[in-house]
């Protein structure tokens, strides 16, 4: 592997510690945006627009085991729902 230090094919997304670490991380691609919030589990969301979060409506939402296999789960769920608008 050459550097690579994002785990999605799609997304600029960090490597599970950063959220085994406790945070949050959000981006975009295109018009299509997504969150994933850390708790008891990750928690992702998508939808469309530049809107923030707060204010945008949300389209998918769905919770991951907040372990290196949920993480990898999440992101081929993320990714999907990207293909799915294209």
């Amino acid at each position: 592997m050459s550097g690579k230090t994002s785990v999605s094919e799609i997304f600029e997304i960090p490597k599970f510690y950063y959220f085994e670490s406790g945070n949050d991380y959000s981006g975009s691609k295109d018009d299509f945006s997504y969150k994933i919030q850390n708790g008891q589990s990750l928690k992702c969301l998508t939808w469309h627009g530049r809107l923030c979060s707060m204010k945008a409506v949300i389209e998918n939402q769905q919770e991951f085991d907040k372990t290196q296999e949920g993480f990898s789960e999440m992101i081929k769920w993320l990714e999907s729902k990207y293909n799915e608008k294209k």
